[in-house]
């Protein structure tokens, strides 16, 4: 049903507002009417956008709909945040702290001189690639360099996470640190003139671009300084970059023993240092395998004071009120457990694990079912079904298992595969698809911001990333509900790489599950996500699949809301495509009709034939089709048209319907405006007079006669050009080779091929053949008979009988005939046949118009 209409109008139910009722449906009043049948309505959340010059209104019903803003509600210019709220905006993307006691404050060791080229460089503007392996320290260096340069530029630090962010998330996320605009997003044009303007040291961590993406980001600003911490494989950008790079390698042995014990927070034993100078030599120094190492530590000393520390009861967990007292801790003498091994010592997320807390355990069983995406804490007790299990986070950080990305946390480098090969992912279907139908439901709430959605964008696109390959029955559907519930959410975030990617996991997890609506849904919104990024060639096949979708389903509302946008679409991109126009040589040539006013027009075969029209006006010349070979008469058809033969006849049809009209239209047009055919400068000259073949034409345009009769070709060229609106012009035609019948409609004899005069001389008693030596186009008698007959008398050719042929009238009924008569009477036939039909010709076989 049409979202705007009042009412089912196929049963007469209108709503006209008599009752004081506006049309539209309420929610009810009773608040216990879902138990009687009655669901209660659910929410909706529509927010609007602007993006550049268009207005988008986020729907999660029907789809999104997008418009050119309309005048007075542009966007105001995005104003750039002071340093205070450049500071709350930085406070507000920092990872959330983990409940439970604070972690140590671990110091950067061997960094100072890598610290201060750094700062160093970074002071002098110009661009920093910090290279090193994962688990290298390259976060710990970044905030402390971040920290020594936050008066360096005019708009201070800005921090972004690179992880799974392409060039446009990038420079999206820096004008958001920098300006203040809410829901408002610039086009690509806009953003790039904003982002030239901001002069900041932009810190990125975990960046996963380069090569020519990398080139793109620093080409687009030049007033920034970068400091981007990558991987070694990374692809490095171009030499025009001008981006210098810093090695991070490992910490020494000294350094590394430091780190250990700052971590366990006492001194070493022998064993321990000589264990942790085996694990440096394995681990190559790395910082994280030593933070993970005192965890171990710790855990062992918990162990030798209480061996049933980690049995029962966590640290973080409550004793409940009738546990039995903890027992005294034995001594060292008493209770010795053994180092972990080396190779425990390299990979020991499975054993750290294995001392947690059963909520800390499962937390790690969604973690590895979302690819490593830790969820926020505030979810966790829900997914896990305990409601301390928010201290689960602060047990993972505290191990070393986990490391900030962001706004959130993520599995550190090398946990995923160790819990993996743990056997932490042998249930990953299951948790993922708890985790979907968990997140479906909360995003969908009315309490949840799109802002607190986007936060946990990475873990969504996750989940449906999980389930979307599964075979299991269900899974498919699970990604859907998901995906359809939180697009809208991602998209009123401004969150757009997390929104198409929901989009597209959505739209395959539809195609699977066979959800035809559903699948339209997510075709329709990367129509619109598509229009709104510029890319019209994308946006139009998308919009026409949802719609071609939809018009299946009988989806009203979704089709006008696709149709819409598609005519945006056309719109922007110039209006309706070109029309195909034909190439050069396609064009249909131009075929000879006699056209009469208020009569049918008609086309005539065989050679080049001339015919009288009845004109108040100066005749207008009418231009032949060329003939290459004399044509035997096509036998006259009931309906009294003649049919052309070959390939004339296809090229007679083809261009019949507009072409000819409207050029024959343009002609008689031009010939009602010429002079008064009694003016001296006029004549009326039939076809039956003929002259001498000596005589030559003085009107004619052309000084000397053609070598032969034109080719036909059959091409638009090769006709003989005419000048409308003049007796004394002629037009050349092939007629040059005899024509069969009793009277050919040139003036020839029967039985030769010479044209017996110029219709068109001076003198009608001066014979012979035009200048081009092809017969030329006799001029239109007057429609009165003229009031002295010719002086001088036609040449005497050979005739035959007359033959009377019905002539048809407008309407096509044959109700006068003419007869076909000598040169002797051509004067007095000529007249008469002036006056009483419209048109008259002189070949029997010839059609009347």
């Amino acid at each position: 049903m049409d979202p705007t209409h009042q009412g089912p109008e196929e049963y007469g139910r209108h709503s006209d507002g008599a009752d004081g009722s506006d049309g539209r449906r309420r929610p009810s009043r009773e608040s216990g009417s879902a138990d009687f049948g009655q669901p209660t309505p659910q929410q909706v959340r529509i927010v609007q956008l602007t993006v550049g010059d268009l207005l988008l209104t986020v729907n999660p019903v029907d789809g999104s709909e997008v418009e050119t803003c309309p005048p007075g509600s542009q966007p105001d210019a995005p104003v750039r945040r002071t340093p205070a709220e450049r500071a709350d905006h930085e406070r507000a993307g920092a990872p959330p702290v983990p409940a439970g006691p604070p972690a140590p404050q671990l110091p950067l060791l061997e960094r100072h001189q890598e610290h201060e080229r750094l700062v160093g460089l970074l002071a002098r503007g110009r661009s920093v690639r910090l290279t090193g392996q994962a688990g290298s320290g390259r976060t710990a260096l970044l905030d402390a360099v971040a920290a020594d340069c936050t008066d360096l530029a005019p708009d201070g630090v800005v921090r972004l996470n690179g992880h799974r962010r392409t060039t446009a998330d990038l420079l999206y996320g820096l004008f958001d640190a920098v300006h203040r605009s809410p829901l408002h997003r610039p086009d690509p044009q806009e953003l790039l003139t904003l982002v030239r303007s901001i002069g900041a040291v932009v810190v990125i961590d975990d960046l996963e671009i380069g090569g020519a993406a990398l080139d793109e980001l620093l080409e687009a600003t030049p007033e920034c300084a970068f400091l981007l911490g990558t991987a070694p494989d990374l692809t490095a950008p171009g030499i025009d970059a001008h981006l210098e790079e810093v090695l991070l390698a490992g910490l020494g042995r000294s350094a590394s023993l430091e780190l250990l014990e700052k971590v366990v927070e006492r001194p070493l034993t022998e064993d321990e240092r000589n264990w942790a100078g085996d694990l440096w030599f394995e681990s190559e120094g790395l910082p994280l395998r030593f933070v993970q190492a005192g965890s171990l530590l710790r855990q062992r000393d918990r162990l030798n004071t209480d061996p049933e520390a980690f049995d029962e009861y966590d640290y973080f967990e409550p004793r409940p009120g009738d546990a039995p007292p903890v027992p005294e801790a034995p001594t060292a003498e008493t209770l010795d457990v053994p180092l972990p091994s080396l190779g425990e010592g390299a990979a020991p997320a499975v054993l750290l694990a294995s001392r947690l807390s059963e909520a800390a355990r499962e937390t790690l069983r969604f973690t590895v079912a979302l690819g490593g995406e830790v969820p926020h804490q505030a979810h966790l007790p829900a997914l896990v079904g305990d409601t301390h299990a928010d201290a689960a986070l602060g047990e993972l950080a505290g191990c070393g298992l986990l490391s900030p990305a962001g706004a959130r946390y993520r599995l550190a480098a090398g946990v995923l595969a160790q819990l993996e090969a743990g056997g932490y992912a042998e249930s990953a279907a299951t948790h993922a698809r708890t985790a979907a139908q968990h997140y479906a439901w909360w995003v969908s709430h009315p309490s949840v911001t799109p802002q607190r959605a986007v936060a946990e964008a990475d873990a969504i696109v996750a989940a449906m990333g999980r389930l979307i390959p599964d075979a299991e029955a269900g899974q498919a559907s699970a990604a859907v509900l998901l995906a359809r519930s939180a697009a809208p959410a991602l998209a009123a975030g401004i969150a757009w790489g997390a929104w198409e990617k929901a989009l597209r996991a959505g739209q395959e997890a539809a195609r699977i599950a066979g959800e035809v609506a559903e699948e339209a849904y997510f075709h329709h919104e990367l129509g619109i996500l598509a229009l709104c990024s510029g890319n019209l060639d994308r946006a139009r096949t998308e919009l026409e699949t949802s719609i071609s979708m939809r018009g299946a389903l009988a989806d009203k509302s979704g089709a006008v809301a696709g149709r819409r946008a598609l005519a945006l679409v056309a719109d922007r991109s110039g209006g309706l495509e070109t029309p195909v126009r034909s190439q050069v040589g396609d064009e249909v040539p131009a075929v000879r009709q006699d056209l009469l006013p208020g009569t049918p027009s008609a086309a005539f075969p065989g050679p080049p034939l001339f015919a009288r029209q009845t004109v108040e006006e100066d005749p207008t010349l009418i231009s032949s089709l060329p003939a290459t070979a004399p044509r035997s008469p096509a036998p006259k058809t009931g309906g009294g048209r003649a049919v052309l033969g070959g390939a004339r006849r296809n090229l007679a049809a083809a261009g019949a319907g507009a072409l000819l009209i409207a050029v024959l239209g343009t002609v008689v047009t031009l010939g009602l405006t010429a002079g008064d055919p009694e003016e001296p400068g006029s004549r009326n000259v039939t076809t039956e007079q003929s002259s001498p073949e000596d005589a030559t034409d003085d009107g004619s345009p052309a000084d000397e006669p053609d070598d032969g009769p034109a080719p036909d070709d059959g091409a638009p060229g090769n006709e003989a050009p005419t000048t409308p609106g003049s007796s004394e012009s002629a037009t050349p035609s092939t007629s040059g080779s005899p024509s069969p019948g009793p009277s050919s409609s040139d003036g020839s004899s029967p039985g030769t091929g010479e044209p017996s005069g110029d219709p068109t001389s001076d003198d009608p008693t001066s014979g012979g053949p035009s200048p081009s030596g092809k017969p030329t186009t006799p001029t239109k008698p007057p429609t009165t008979p003229p009031t002295t007959p010719p002086t001088t008398p036609p040449t005497e050719t050979p005739t035959t009988p007359p033959t009377e042929t019905p002539t048809e009238d407008p309407t096509g009924d044959p109700d006068t005939t003419s007869s076909a008569s000598g040169p002797a009477e051509s004067a007095t036939a000529t007249a008469t046949a002036s006056a009483d039909a419209p048109a008259e010709s002189e070949d029997p076989t010839e059609a009347a118009a």
